[in-house]
């Protein structure tokens, strides 16, 4: 990249790295693979739109900011746990605040049989070889700007491990607080979970605000099932209106193993999500739910893409969104059913609401089959909401603002009826009741 691209960002990013004091350091394939990403991404810079994956998301404006790189008082800040308490998940959990892990905060004590779970600037104290795949991995594709920033600069993450026949009952709970410092800070945090064969996992993934700030984030997920093994995954996003946060997840399934995730995006200012899934054995699956509900000028973009390598595969996945005011919502779908990958059954559905003639709403999807005797659906709808049901709730006296939000709640809210833990689905129902236009 010549003097004449860099920008603000790129400057301050690689500022930080500088004078970033990372866990690990010192260990030989590790400073390599964080000095391959951080040249690649001061070669490559911030993509623009002529980028096809960041397409309908411009990041002129970010590239004009600066970030410090870290936040020195993180580790002492003030937090009330009750901000981030959800009724029905009790068990094992970690807390980071701007990136920084806060044992006072966690729940690590008596940790049930056969999960291991730690911060990764703990878990590179120890013996670092077994996370050397998933940590020395380069990211070369134009898109993954963010990915390559967080494998060169991540000061911490989560370390989750699930032995092989481990049945964990309670659910894990991992917390991002966001929260305002002296200047606007970038924290970058890196995850690795596996899951042993026959093992059984449900995890909860919260990003919650603590006071209103402009702070970026970066978050990098590589999650295996092994043979047989089951995830239960929800992400319940609601960061500050002015923050920027960038996630990205990879998901791979061997034989027999079932993963569901559940995705709430109500927060941010600009908020991306990758999701990259393989099934990678036979008769794996995945099944995949998300809501985004936007308002003022949030720009929330969500990418997944699902790669069905092996025979009998199955993939189903719902997605809704809601854009008021002058917010964008954007959503890409992209299903490959690859050569020998028979039997796979695969379909997508994204219907998106428009509540302001302002508001837009992208969403585009894909799917490409190479593979014989496959079952293969996908579709995709952006409109308004019906005139005729808001007629009928009308005609039985309910105002037309209460008739719009019965609606439009109802719209989102069929995405989450497949959770099987009663509590956090009504959680997330009062915090889309909350979210949603009433008017």
């Amino acid at each position: 990249m010549s003097e004449a691209q860099r920008t603000p960002f790129v400057d301050s990013l690689l500022e930080a790295a500088a004078q970033a004091q990372l866990p690990g350091s010192g260990i030989g394939w590790l400073d390599a693979a964080r000095r391959e990403n951080l040249d690649a991404f001061a070669a490559g810079g911030l993509p623009d739109t002529r980028t096809e994956a960041w397409k309908y998301t411009a990041l002129r404006a970010l590239g004009q900011r600066r970030f410090a790189s870290a936040d020195a008082q993180a580790s002492t800040r003030a937090i009330d746990v009750d901000g981030f308490a959800l009724s029905g998940v009790s068990g094992p959990s970690l807390v980071f605040v701007n990136g920084v892990f806060r044992a006072d905060l966690s729940r690590v004590d008596a940790l049930p049989a056969g999960l291991t779970l730690q911060p990764l600037s703990q878990a590179l104290k120890g013996d670092a070889e077994p996370l050397r795949f998933a940590l020395s991995r380069h990211y070369r594709e134009g898109g993954d700007v963010f990915a390559r920033l967080n494998a060169a600069l991540a000061s911490d993450g989560v370390v989750l491990r699930v032995a092989a026949g481990a049945i964990i009952r309670e659910t894990v709970q991992l917390v991002f607080v966001g929260a305002p410092s002296e200047g606007d800070v970038a924290s970058h945090v890196r995850h690795i979970v596996e899951l042993g064969e026959g093992s059984e996992l449900s995890l909860v993934e919260q990003h919650v605000a603590f006071g209103t700030h402009q702070n970026l984030g970066t978050q990098v997920t590589d999650i295996v099932l092994r043979k047989g093994a089951k995830l239960r995954h929800v992400t319940l996003q609601k960061a500050s209106e002015g923050s920027t946060l960038v996630r990205h997840d990879s998901v791979q399934l061997d034989t027999d193993a079932h993963a569901a995730f559940h995705v709430l995006e109500l927060g941010g200012s600009l908020v991306r999500h990758d999701l990259h899934a393989t099934l990678a054995g036979d008769r794996s699956r995945l099944d995949t739910r998300g809501v985004f509900a936007l308002r003022g000028r949030q720009h929330v973009d969500t990418q997944m893409s699902i790669h069905h390598a092996a025979l009998n595969t199955a993939s189903e996945s719902v997605w809704r969104g809601v854009a008021d005011e002058r917010s964008r919502g954007v959503f890409r779908g992209a299903i490959v059913v690859a050569e020998g990958a028979d039997g796979s059954d695969a379909s997508l559905s994204s219907k998106n609401l428009l509540l302001s003639g302002s508001a837009e709403i992208d969403t585009k999807p894909e799917l490409e089959i190479y593979a014989d005797e496959v079952k293969a659906a996908h579709g995709a709808t952006v409109g308004q909401l019906d005139e005729r049901s808001l007629f009928y709730l009308r005609s039985r006296g309910i105002p037309l603002a209460e008739a719009r939000s019965i609606l439009t709640t109802a719209f989102c809210r069929a995405v989450f009826d497949s959770l099987d833990n009663d509590a956090l689905r009504e959680h997330i129902d009062a915090q889309l009741m909350a979210n949603l236009p009433t008017a």
